[in-house]
């Protein structure tokens, strides 16, 4: 083979080869089908970014139902209320206070017990009226001490009540879902120990009640004594 015969060949080759490696049109036709790559991606990442969106939109509003669910939650009122068992107890013991005998808790009734058999001309009276005014006295400490003991039976009485109220608010404050539960709860029994506080309270003024007037009645025979010693005497 000479050698203008081998150049010839070797540009063929070179020809076929640069016709085989150049880059295919933009576009396509298949059965009078028109396929553009450049659009079919432009279209496919459009679909993309849609279902990113679509992706995005979910998790808002699954955020958002979470919350309502968090605020259903922290709306929702204590299933258990001790209001009742607490304003039975209270009116218990306001029942003990109301019966209390001859001297009640109340200021007039106290002003005119003590002038009647206290202080004054109760005191400097004939001899009958001495006596009925000491028996009266002495009925007033013995009944107010007899009322003392009644009104510690009811405290006493109560601490099983506040015990299983105790008990049943302690329990749903530690099942409280949200936090109106939780405050709910716990002003549940700040009004527990409330109630406690208003026994102790009645408790202390029956037996305060009782102890004042076992010494005013000491200190108006007292009196009385030497009422009686200065008439013996004058006589």
């Amino acid at each position: 083979m000479t050698r203008f015969s081998i150049r010839a060949v070797t540009v063929s080759a070179l020809l076929a080869s640069t016709i085989a490696l150049a880059p295919a049109p933009a576009w396509a036709q298949f059965g009078g089908i028109v396929y553009d790559p450049s659009n079919y991606a432009q279209n496919l990442l459009t679909a993309a970014r849609s279902l990113q969106q679509i992706n995005n939109q979910i998790q808002q509003i699954q955020q958002q139902a979470t919350s309502l669910v968090n605020q259903a939650r922290n709306l929702a009122s204590l299933p258990f209320s001790s209001l009742q068992q607490l304003q039975q107890q209270v009116q218990r013991t306001q029942q003990l206070l109301g019966q209390a005998q001859h001297i009640s808790f109340d200021v007039q009734n106290i002003q005119q017990a003590f002038t009647g058999r206290y202080k004054g001309a109760a005191l400097t009276g004939n001899s009958a009226e001495m006596v009925a005014n000491a028996n009266a006295r002495w009925e007033d400490s013995v009944g107010a001490f007899e009322d003392a003991l009644k009104m510690q039976a009811g405290v006493v009485g109560n601490i099983d009540g506040t015990r299983t109220t105790m008990n049943n608010l302690v329990t749903a404050s530690q099942s409280a879902t949200g936090a109106l539960q939780a405050a709910q709860a716990g002003n549940q029994l700040l009004a527990l120990q409330s109630q406690q506080l208003a026994d102790m309270s009645a408790m202390i003024a029956a037996q305060g009640r009782a102890q004042t007037l076992e010494a005013a009645r000491q200190a108006a025979e007292e009196a009385e004594g030497r009422a009686r010693f200065r008439r013996f005497m004058g006589n």
